[in-house]
This record gives C-alpha cells, sequence and structure tokens, in this order.
C-alpha cells in the first residue's frame, strides 16, 4: 500500500486474495511455511496454545476454553472458522473480534509479502491471524483447525501446550480420506512431541489411531471416559477427574452433547496447569459461554419475532454431517410430545441421508428444503426434499428460510429447528438480526 493511501475495506482485500490459488481447498503446508518465514514466522510468538481438531464440537470447546479462561482474568487470542456473518468473527486477539481496518492491514501486510505466488485463502487470513495474535499481549491462544488437522494451515506452528481432539467421525470425506482410521490419523496430526492430548469420546477404529500416534510422539494421553468424564445430574455438571470430582452449573449452551464439550475444555484447560484457572473459573465459564448458531434459540428478530409470539420455539443449529444429526436426535427427543418443523438446507458436499436419518422419526410430518442463500455451492433443494421423502418425512419444498417459516407459522406451536448448514445458519442470522 502507497504511503499516504488508506486500507481497502476487509472484504475487498478478501475477495482480491480469493485469486491467489485455483483451488479453495488444498491441503499443505508448504506455502503458508513460506508465507511466514517472509513474515518473521509470527506463529512462533505465541502464548501459549492450545490446538484442537476433531470433525464435532470444537467450536464449542473453543467457547467453554474461552470463558473459562475470561472468568480467571485472562486474555485469549482465538481464530476460528467458518464464520457466520462478517469474516472479523474469525479473528480475536485478546478476546476481542479484530476491526474491520485492523483486518484490512494485516491482509494488505500478508499479500505483499506473500507477492503472486500460489496460496489458498484460508491459508494466507490463516497468517494474517498469526500476525495479529503476535502483536498483542495475551496469556493463552485458541486454534482451531478449518479442515483435517495434519496438512491444516493452523498446524504451522511447531509446539502448542495442549493438543485437543473432539469426536472424530466421517466429515469432509473429499479431502480426508473415506474411512474413519484415515480421518482419524489427520485430526491426529496436531499432536506434538510429549505434548499432553486431551482426547474426546471416540469410536474404537479411531481411538487405536490416535493411540498408535500419540505413542511414536511419546505424547500423553487424557482420555473421555478412562481420565475424565461428565454427567448431568439433578441440574448440575458433575465432572469426573483423576485429580477428583467438580460439582459444576449446567452448560449454558444447550444440548445433552455439551456436557461431554465443557469437560473436554475443562480437562484441557487442567492439563494447561495455569494456577489462575481453578474451580471458580470453570464454573463461570460453563455458565456463561456463548457460541452462535449451536442449538441457539431464536426470539427477537424480523424472522423468528412472528413464531415466537404465536408460541413456538425457533432453534438454529449449524450442524451437517451425521454425528450432528445424531446429537440434535438425542437432544430434541426429550420433548417428543411437542411438533418438530424442520428447516433445512445443506452444501453441496454433505450426506443429507445420513444427516437427516436421525432426526426422521422426530419429524414426520414437517421438513422445509431449502437452498443455502449466498454465492455457496448449495445441494438442491428438489434432490434434498427426494432424500427426506424417502426417510419418510413429509417435505415441502420452498425459496427462503423465510418461506418456510411464514409456511410453518400457519400449523400448530411446537419446535423448529433450522439446520443443515453453518453457511444457512450465517444467513438466518444476518436477516434475523440476532447476532
Amino acid at each position: 500500500m502507497a504511503q499516504g493511501t488508506q486500507p481497502q475495506n476487509s472484504d475487498a482485500v478478501l475477495a482480491r486474495l480469493e485469486a491467489l490459488h485455483p483451488k479453495k481447498i488444498d491441503l499443505s503446508l508448504g506455502r503458508i511455511q513460506r508465507l511466514l518465514r517472509a513474515l518473521g514466522n509470527p506463529e512462533r510468538n505465541l502464548p501459549p496454545i492450545i490446538h484442537i481438531a476433531g470433525t464435532n464440537g470444537k467450536g464449542s470447546v473453543v467457547a467453554f476454553i474461552k470463558a473459562m479462561a475470561a472468568a480467571a482474568g485472562l486474555k485469549t487470542n482465538i481464530y476460528t472458522s467458518p464464520h457466520l456473518v462478517r469474516f472479523t468473527e474469525r479473528i480475536e486477539p485478546a478476546g476481542r473480534e479484530i476491526s474491520d481496518r485492523a483486518l484490512a492491514l494485516l491482509l494488505e501486510e500478508c499479500e505483499v509479502a506473500n507477492g503472486a505466488q500460489p496460496i489458498t485463502f484460508f491459508e494466507i487470513t490463516t497468517a494474517a491471524a498469526f500476525l495479529a495474535f503476535s502483536r498483542e499481549k495475551a496469556d493463552l491462544t485458541l486454534l482451531e483447525t478449518g479442515l483435517g488437522g495434519r496438512l491444516d494451515a493452523t498446524n504451522a506452528i511447531t509446539r502448542s501446550a495442549v493438543t485437543v481432539i473432539t469426536p472424530v467421525s466421517l466429515d469432509h470425506q473429499q479431502f480426508l480420506g473415506s474411512r474413519l482410521a484415515t480421518i482419524a490419523g489427520e485430526k491426529a496430526g496436531i499432536m506434538k512431541r510429549c505434548t499432553p492430548a486431551i482426547i474426546g469420546p471416540q469410536h474404537a477404529i479411531a481411538a487405536r489411531v490416535i493411540n498408535e500416534r500419540a505413542t511414536a510422539l511419546k505424547a500423553p494421553l487424557i482420555r473421555w471416559g478412562q481420565d475424565f468424564k461428565a454427567e448431568m445430574e439433578d441440574e448440575s455438571l458433575i465432572f469426573r477427574h483423576r485429580d477428583g470430582d467438580l460439582h459444576l452449573p449446567l452448560p449454558s449452551l444447550a444440548g445433552t452433547h455439551q456436557a461431554t464439550n465443557s469437560a473436554i475444555a475443562i480437562a484441557a484447560l487442567k492439563a494447561l496447569k495455569d494456577p489462575d484457572i481453578g474451580t471458580t473459573a470453570f464454573a463461570q465459564g460453563i455458565a456463561h459461554a456463548k457460541w452462535p448458531a449451536r442449538l441457539q434459540r431464536l426470539t427477537g428478530g424480523p424472522l423468528s419475532a412472528p413464531l415466537t409470539a404465536a408460541g413456538f420455539e425457533v432453534w438454529l443449529d449449524g450442524g451437517h454431517n451425521p454425528a450432528a444429526g445424531r446429537a440434535l436426535a438425542k437432544t430434541l427427543i426429550a420433548d417428543s410430545a411437542s411438533p418438530l418443523y424442520l428447516v433445512v438446507g445443506m452444501v453441496a458436499d454433505k450426506h443429507p441421508g445420513a444427516f437427516l436419518k436421525p432426526l426422521a422419526t422426530l419429524a414426520p410430518k414437517g421438513l422445509w428444503a431449502v437452498a443455502v442463500p449466498g454465492n455457496h455451492v448449495s445441494f438442491p433443494s428438489d434432490r434434498l426434499a427426494a432424500i427426506a421423502q424417502r426417510l419418510g418425512i413429509t417435505t415441502h419444498r420452498v425459496a427462503s428460510p423465510a418461506a418456510a417459516l411464514g409456511a410453518i407459522a400457519q400449523r400448530p406451536p411446537g419446535r423448529v429447528l433450522i439446520t443443515g448448514s453453518l453457511y444457512l445458519a450465517g444467513a438466518v442470522l444476518s436477516e434475523d438480526r440476532d447476532f
């Protein structure tokens, strides 16, 4: 950028950076390592890193750790993806969403350092996040992998204080492989030598792969079901750990699966061994964590308000793979007497049948298939409707989430779940202005 000129807004720079590589996803570490060297290796100047991979629950674990660390008075750098409404959501230096101006300046700095060399959009934006964090005084860094782990751009770091692997299941097979063992190997690729790893509940196949990787790296494993677990009892969460039990409030995030995610977060912070983070911080953080579009209840926006006024509950969740479908069904079945209406839109690389199967018996008479708004490659709504019908669900095709909610408003009050894609969730939040 020429001296004295003003930076473009971040959207303009981001649009330009998308042209630096012909593919949106091209898993490799070489390009980002080259760029980080040109930037002076900012990833080496970060406070202790908790690096998180897995198929489901990564974002919720980040949200719980963030809230617990904040309750302890710590400042945390946070990098997550994808965003819901604004790209700036992805980067939080010292716990605050980066400003558009600051992001634009960082991206332009990375663009100059990269020159015309090929680099993916995610790689150069990850480098910008590392640069932002290296210039901010913070106590902790949370890095959520974008896709996989071994070759994910966040894995350009050479050290971490703790690694976390949430439950691994089938997703992104076109990039990570079609077998659970192969996918688990990619996720386990973030583990570092002699660094403690917190392992969430795993299928036996995934657990074996993770154990083998940990043995090769001499990385101590802290495993769900063996070294820690959590149970909901009498309006409280009992966290059981080899160091002793903790009686805590129920998680602020809705869903029975959040007991697992909050426990993983606590186990990660205990492995960090920061004396400032104790039971009080765990309790306050678990009760106040926030994470949009993860069974988020909508109440006051222009989309949701008419339904809530008529006695409906409107819920939003970005789940999109089979494990997410099972988790949603487990939570929703507790109130099976109330009608459930589904509004579903998915992107083209997903498998609607496997996602919807656990939900089919809970909403036999009400699924509205929509295209995902925006420029994303959406799963065709007619094919989505046909798949849902084969599962025994009475299905309707409509043009938009707003049209679906308008049609549902004419029916008996019940619960509405908008789901199938984080991109769909972001579009709904943007229109509902509940963000």
